[in-house]
């Protein structure tokens, strides 16, 4: 798959920033939270990394780990102080240090997806989890996308990866695709009175199949190749120590005597 090339991602924060500030994308955010918010209390350790295109968003907020990063491309005013300044396909984080990393639209805005995913594989320990959320393009925002006249517009502009796609990344990069969610099912209109039309195509999408949500939320555990089974421990049979009889020689010397005689 050839992905358009898009610039650097610190040259239109600001614009996607101001959709994602839409009653919109408000209602994405919310939704994306939510199975966000689902996950994450049962994925444990000491180290996450966050990768998104807000510095505002606290993504990991229902998480249990204590020590969360926030990578952003461009050092700005409000940054937390366990903000890391860096690219998204160079972290500067050791090999397998980092428990759970949170790729929030960072493959959607990157000038090279793979790379992005490679460098998250890297630095997630063995066991530790990925989480990728993401544009579906399996969805009317996808269509929504192939039809519109402008596709040089936030978030359109986005690469919107198809989940099999996703599938086949992770398993080159040795991780373990462990489950698959999707949900927000409006129609991507601006206006609220048009999304308000479209409930009845909403239902019906909803129903018919649930994979067909406005994003999915993909979820990859590292796996330790290579290790070699669990043989069951064999026990050596123990010998029972029958009582046995002891040879008498009491007939034996009955016998000589009377030869003697």
């Amino acid at each position: 798959m050839v992905f358009k090339q898009q610039p650097q991602l610190g040259d239109w924060l600001p614009e996607l920033r101001d959709w994602f500030d839409t009653e919109l994308g408000q209602q994405l955010l919310l939704s994306e939270r939510q199975l966000m918010d689902r996950l994450l209390p049962t994925m444990f350790g000491y180290h996450l990394v966050q990768i998104s295109f807000d510095n505002r968003l606290d993504l990991a907020r229902e998480s249990s780990v204590r020590h969360q990063i926030q990578v952003n491309p461009m050092a700005e005013l409000g940054l937390p102080d366990t903000a890391v300044i860096a690219r998204n396909e160079e972290l500067p984080f050791e090999h397998n240090s980092i428990d759970v990393v949170l790729l929030h639209h960072a493959l959607d805005f990157a000038q090279s997806p793979h790379q992005v995913l490679r460098e998250a594989a890297r630095v997630l320990r063995p066991g530790g989890y990925l989480l990728n959320v993401g544009f579906n393009p399996m969805s009317w925002w996808g269509i929504y996308r192939k039809l519109k006249c402008n596709k040089e517009t936030v978030p359109w502009q986005g690469h919107f990866i198809s989940p099999q796609r996703m599938h086949d990344w992770l398993a080159l990069l040795e991780l373990t695709e462990v489950k698959v969610l999707s949900d927000y099912y409006r129609l991507p209109f601006e206006k609220e009175s048009w999304r308000q039309r479209g409930r009845l195509i909403e239902a019906m999408t909803r129903r018919c199949s649930g994979q067909c949500g406005a994003f999915t939320l993909q979820v990859a555990r590292k796996d330790v190749g290579g290790a070699a089974p669990v043989q069951p421990v064999r026990k050596a049979r123990k010998l029972i120590n029958l009582p046995l009889v002891e040879p008498t020689t009491r007939g034996a010397r009955g016998r000589v005597s009377e030869e003697k005689n």
